[in-house]
């Protein structure tokens, strides 16, 4: 099958123009933040620009994407600077930054793109501690709410995805708690959310992901291969992307694609399970229809050296 690839989060090109030809003030990013302090001094005024910035140029992202025949795209969790702080329609500018969702939401639908998140890890579901469920059903919330802006179907389609987050020396007890808290939240995160398998033996395979979760709950699994071969559940690769598959019905899979940094750099002392800046592949799909997010520092650069590389492949075997 032929392989659809997207990145996540930052263009490179956009983002740093002046390392391309550009100029720095025609940077186009949906990150735009600050620290604690200056949100603290500047308040949700402040918050409210940078968030109307990133919405805006978020649909740039989109059409640059769509200009170089990308149609899947991993949205930032920093669109909306400090928003675990305030709700969003107290922003000065909602009813602005509603608008320029709304357009985007259109032209995402218009385009056929596939958009969605990857929430960070310090959303642990499986958490005993109620304070540490309450931030993260927070966060969650944020990303449901910002994909309902986007007019983004409620489900798997437009995925929200995390991991279990930790194992607390008892992984049925942290599944349990997993499931007890994941029907606590608001249906605008459940119809999306999926889960991830882990790149640590300590933590969740594809496999205990699937009896432990998708069993009780239908939550989709997103295959990650990086991960896997750090954690394989006792799972050859084939078998473990075929268990996640079979989690998504109807819905195309996900997938999730990344090479190690200290084998790219050839240092042993580089962590094995970081991300590389580009990959190699190839990203064997075993003859199934995927959506493949590459996780590599390089972004679309990677991606499109992806693409070249797969064309001297099919090549070289013609």
């Amino acid at each position: 099958m032929s392989k659809n690839y997207g990145y996540a989060c930052i263009n490179m090109q956009l983002s740093n123009p002046q390392d391309y030809g550009g100029h720095k003030n025609d940077r186009i990013t949906t990150n735009r933040s600050m620290i604690k302090r200056t949100f603290q001094e500047r308040g949700i005024e402040y918050a409210s620009s940078l968030s109307l910035l990133n919405v805006l140029d978020l649909q740039k992202i989109l059409e640059w994407n769509v200009e170089h025949g990308i149609n899947f795209f991993r949205l930032s969790s920093n669109v909306f600077p400090w928003a675990s702080e305030y709700q969003l329609c107290d922003m000065p500018d909602y009813e602005a930054i509603w608008d320029a969702c709304e357009s985007t939401g259109n032209y995402v639908k218009k385009h056929g793109i596939r958009i969605t998140s990857h929430p960070g890890p310090f959303n642990k579901l499986a958490s005993p501690k109620e304070r540490v469920f309450e931030n993260t059903k927070r966060d969650l919330e944020i990303h449901g709410e910002l994909f309902d802006m986007l007019g983004l179907p409620r489900d798997h389609y437009a995925k929200i995805n995390i991991h279990v987050g930790a194992a607390y020396n008892n992984k049925p007890v942290a599944l349990d708690t997993f499931v007890a808290n994941f029907e606590r939240l608001p249906e605008s995160v459940t119809s999306r959310l999926t889960v991830e398998n882990d790149d640590r033996q300590s933590l969740y395979s594809t496999k205990e992901l699937y009896e432990g979760l998708f069993r009780r709950t239908g939550i989709p699994i997103v295959f990650d291969y990086h991960h896997h071969g750090f954690c394989t559940g006792d799972l050859t690769e084939k078998q473990a992307l075929e268990l996640a598959i079979s989690t998504w019905g109807q819905i195309k899979p996900v997938v999730h694609y990344s090479e190690s940094r200290a084998e790219e750099k050839k240092d042993p002392k580089i962590r094995a399970h970081a991300h590389s800046d580009y990959v190699n592949g190839p990203v064997d799909d075993y003859g199934y229809d995927l959506d493949v997010m590459i996780e590599a520092k390089a972004k679309e650069l990677a991606l499109f050296g992806l693409q070249k590389l797969d064309a001297q492949r099919l090549t070289a075997a013609a």
